[in-house]
């Protein structure tokens, strides 16, 4: 009697040689990724999150001039670092200060402000792959009072986390060498409205980048929830968007036509970090969450996904919300405001793991197939799938077709195949398929979902 999860593997009435085999789900690990994962440092991660809490508060509104206190400072201090790694890296990776105006908005910027992203970039080694990868996290902190540009901010958790993150990634992936681009920026303006991920994601959208994967970390090293009080140092939480935000009249079509709606590009690219961190993870495992955010929140991953780009948010299990835009205090002998204590450095350790395995496996694999096809001309209960090699590019190696019940949230069973086709004795009413690209080393792509063939 079959089991519900080997489903796919046993239903099938008839078995002959011909038809294609599934392979392991998971493909095979690679040691070179492992080894930059075990390189992340918890002890630079807790240095770097010191040294923004050094400057006191990095309120987006604070003063830029002061030399220890203040954004201006930070966003110096995070371009130096970069500076730093750069130089190690024999300088190919481009660190720049991406400034930008921002107006009063009536809302939460009171005057006329010049905001910056630090953002370091390591171009690829292919000029023909123009894949981007990016991973950031925001800079600027806040207290109780989102207006209050001078109290202590210290941003330990919220978000120094996500940038200690980012600058660590930095740190170790600079003197690799990957065919397409990664970029890593610590964004300014998030508490006040999001505007230094908005500025980037439209200055990419204008650029041009083909913009693949944008990881957005955001309060990333806390294991230890309250209310209710729960420690989980083990998951860390991914968020992606089901319907897409810049959808198209004609890909709603197509979406209502197939009930795609949980299978957008950034679906498919918090399904591809959850297995990989099941490779690469030593145990740390992602919880996928089918919302675009926190309950009615949002984040830097927001402007990105308005513009089109697959983007996700990782996200601590269980948040300690008396850390989070709080005035430093002690109420009731419980202390608020989000100090270098509140964050679990081995835990966030794992965290950064995930999303490095994450960049340096995508970057790594070919980019994904064009023109995905399910053939529907002929009735039948088979599935046949067709698919083009990606352009401008060396071709794959070959291809992986995932499938998994239509009710089922993660990918089930993975064949692989070296030509771009496939006919499966499976009944396309009843599972969803997804083609990712792969290279000889196994190293694979997103996996991207087939549309009706004409």
């Amino acid at each position: 009697m079959c089991m519900k999860s080997a489903y796919l593997l046993c239903f099938i009435p008839f078995a002959v040689a011909a038809q294609p085999k599934p392979a392991s789900l998971l493909p095979k690990a690679d040691p070179a990724i492992q080894k930059l994962v075990d390189d992340i440092s918890a002890k630079n991660l807790e240095a770097d999150i010191r040294g923004m809490v050094a400057f006191g508060t990095r309120h987006t509104l604070s003063e830029t001039d002061n030399p220890k206190r203040g954004i201006g400072a930070a966003r110096r201090w995070v371009f130096d670092e970069f500076q730093k790694y750069s130089k190690a890296s024999g300088g190919r990776l481009k660190v720049e200060m991406d400034t930008f105006t921002v107006r009063p908005d009536g809302r939460r910027i009171n005057k006329s402000v010049l905001m910056a992203n630090v953002l370091a970039t390591l171009p690829g080694t292919d000029p023909t792959d123009t894949r981007v990868l990016l991973v950031s996290g925001h800079l600027d902190s806040r207290v109780s009072d989102v207006m209050n540009a001078t109290a202590d901010a210290p941003g330990a958790n919220d978000d120094g986390s996500g940038v200690a993150v980012v600058m660590e990634l930095a740190r170790v992936l600079a003197g690799q060498q990957f065919p397409c681009t990664l970029k890593f920026v610590a964004v300014q303006g998030e508490e006040q409205g999001l505007y230094g991920s908005r500025h980037l994601a439209e200055r990419a959208k204008k650029e041009g980048w083909n913009l693949v994967a944008m990881l957005n970390n955001d309060i990333v090293g806390n294991s230890r929830g309250h209310d209710p009080e729960i420690v989980d140092a083990n998951h860390v939480r991914i968020f992606s968007e089901g319907v897409p935000a810049a959808e198209t009249p004609e890909q709603a079509a197509q979406r209502r036509q197939l009930s795609s709606e949980n299978d957008s590009p950034s679906r498919q690219l918090a399904r591809y970090i959850q297995r990989t961190a099941q490779l690469y993870g030593r145990g740390h495992q992602v919880v996928l969450e089918y919302r675009p955010d926190r309950f009615l929140r949002g984040g830097d991953h927001t402007p990105f996904n308005q513009q089109g780009f697959a983007a996700v948010r990782f996200t601590e299990m269980n948040e300690d919300f008396t850390h989070q835009h709080q005035d430093l205090r002690t109420e009731k002998g419980r202390p608020y405001g989000d100090v270098v204590e509140g964050v679990d450095f081995a835990y966030l350790r794992r965290n950064a793991g995930v999303n490095l395995a994450t960049m340096a496996s995508l970057a790594l694999a070919p980019p994904a197939p064009q023109k995905v096809e399910v053939l529907t001309a002929e009735l039948t209960n088979r599935t046949q799938l067709r698919w083009q090699a990606p352009t401008g590019v060396p071709k794959p190696a070959g291809y992986v077709v995932l499938v998994r019940e239509t009710s089922a949230p993660q990918w089930q069973t993975r064949y692989q195949v070296t030509s771009p086709s496939i006919d499966l004795p499976l009944n396309k009413d009843n599972f969803i398929f997804g083609v990712a690209s792969v290279d000889a080393a196994g190293h694979e792509s997103t996996s991207v979902l087939p549309v009706v063939a004409r």
